[in-house]
């Protein structure tokens, strides 16, 4: 299906020899100068249901204003043989909200199947997928359906046209629910043999939003190439990606990609691009402003980008370097992602506001850093790696005119967990995130201020950090043999498909 190699370049992937971290000078100076105090952070281990592992998504808003966190956690149950197309657990694992101190067993469809859990409102509904005892014909496996999760019970969304999986990836106040699956009609560019799409679903319909003119709409690509988020605002705005055509681009095989923008007013809306092949959609804030990436001209290149209605596409730049994207936006128009420095030598976490993107750097010794999220206050969290392979990461934070801090330095003594990703921050500052423990096992932890919003909450200390005579914590790799809810680490690690790259002195 393609004439030249194709190239997956990530915030994982941009080095093939070891470099050196590069920040913009004035960041650089402005954190030697100013070493705040921090409020110490407490951290709750979310636990499992018996098995090693739980884990949240990143990207999705796993976390509400309320402290209820979503996600999934392992059982005690060996996996099936034949478990689900993105069941990779050793263990059947169950979808979970965890609320003041409490872990849900959300549970799965009938049978002993596995589920996981992608978005929570601020009323406690949950979205995510289950399997189902039925197999899938076209992979083998057990079948996946998207599932809404309303107080405790589980209702299972079907699929499209017959089709045999589905996932839903958001869920607003409403009800209404966004996801992709696959339809039963053939289509040569679908790893599965047949045309994904974009669904809406709302009091028992399923809708398929369409596509800008091509057969494919949603994460497209063959795993572990998935480009971009579907992502559903309070308003009902669907983000996602789509092909434009059934035209393959030379050198890649497939058709051009565009970000675009559904309501169920005026539909599907191309968000448009920057002049290459390749550009998705990833986050939407309630205003309906989209923030992702799009590859230039020549596909060698992709910046960051920012739609706003009624539009153009409002390229962000980069650290200096060619490549970047964006992640998260909040309501007031700021924006976190991460991009390369100058000759592409390493890959920074970035803060973007008013026009103006500040390098938000690594923690010490590191290389490279990654943004997750940014709040109302202007607070970004995200991890940052000591080899740019993010798997030896550190979880940080951010606050404006403050250098990056390794949220474990930060932690009330006496914890053995190691926080090494943080995925969620809600506006009053409590971070979703993971953590390792002493044996090498991951688990969804929570990360609560113990600060003035947070008065009397046992365990806190109060007493603030002086963080300039902390020693940072090197936290270890978790247990990869094990991976949890690969629709994350593929987001994650495989943000951009390019149809060549220069090579390298």
């Amino acid at each position: 299906m393609q004439s030249t190699i194709l190239i997956c370049i990530t915030a994982v992937t941009f080095f093939a020899a070891p470099v050196l971290p590069v920040r913009l000078a004035a960041q650089d100076g402005t954190a030697r100068a100013n070493k705040p105090k921090r409020h110490h952070y407490q951290l709750i281990d979310l636990g499992t249901f018996g098995g090693p592992d739980s884990s949240t998504q990143d990207e999705q808003q796993v976390l509400n204003s309320r402290g209820m966190i979503a996600g999934s956690a392992d059982t005690s149950i060996p996996n099936h043989a034949n478990a689900c197309l993105f069941c990779s657990s050793l263990f059947i694992s169950h979808a979970f909200r965890w609320r003041n101190g409490f872990l849900q067993d959300l549970g799965a469809l009938p049978g002993h199947n596995s589920s996981g859990a992608n978005w929570i409102t601020d009323g406690g509904l949950v979205a995510g997928f289950s399997e189902t005892d039925e197999i899938d014909p076209l992979v083998g496996g057990r079948q996946m359906h998207a599932v809404l999760w309303k107080n405790g019970h589980i209702t299972d969304l079907g699929t499209l046209e017959g089709g045999y999986e589905n996932v839903a990836f958001a869920v607003n106040s409403r009800g209404q629910v966004a996801g992709a699956g696959f339809n039963t009609i053939p289509d040569p560019f679908s790893f599965l043999g047949t045309q994904q799409r974009v669904f809406v679903w709302q009091n028992g319909i399923m809708q398929d939003v369409g596509t800008l003119g091509g057969p494919d709409a949603g994460l497209l690509g063959a795993p572990p190439v998935n480009k971009g988020n579907v992502e559903m605002n309070e308003r009902g705005e669907v983000v996602a990606c789509s092909y434009i055509d059934s035209n393959p681009n030379p050198g890649t095989g497939l058709p051009t990609v565009d970000p675009f923008l559904w309501d169920s007013e005026t539909g599907i809306h191309d968000l448009g691009g920057f002049g290459g092949t390749n550009g998705c959609a990833i986050y939407l804030n309630n205003r309906g402003q989209v923030v992702g990436y799009s590859n230039l001209p020549g596909d060698l290149t992709a910046h960051p980008f920012l739609w706003s209605k009624p539009g153009p596409m409002q390229d962000l730049g980069t650290l200096g370097g060619t490549f970047g994207f964006a992640n998260w936006i909040n309501e007031s128009g700021e924006i976190s992602g991460a991009a390369t420095t100058p000759g592409d030598q390493a890959v920074h976490a970035f803060f973007w506001k008013n026009g103006v993107m500040t390098d938000l750097g690594t923690l010490p010794g590191d290389l490279c850093s990654s943004s997750q999220a940014v709040n109302s206050r202007g607070q970004v969290i995200g991890q940052s790696s000591q080899l740019c392979d993010f798997q030896t990461d550190r979880a940080f934070l951010w606050e404006s005119g403050a250098p990056m801090q390794d949220l474990n330095i930060l932690l009330v003594s006496g914890s053995s967990v190691q926080v090494s990703n943080a995925f969620d921050i809600n506006n009053r500052g409590e971070i979703s995130a993971i953590g390792v423990l002493p044996n090498g096992d991951s688990h969804a932890i929570m990360l609560i201020p113990c600060d003035e919003n947070h008065a009397d909450i046992q365990g806190c200390d109060y007493s603030m950090v002086d963080v300039s005579t902390q020693v940072p914590v090197r936290t270890v790799a978790p247990n990869v043999s094990r991976p949890m809810l690969p629709f994350s680490l593929w987001r994650r690690n495989n943000r951009f498909h390019f149809r060549a790259i220069h090579p390298k002195d």
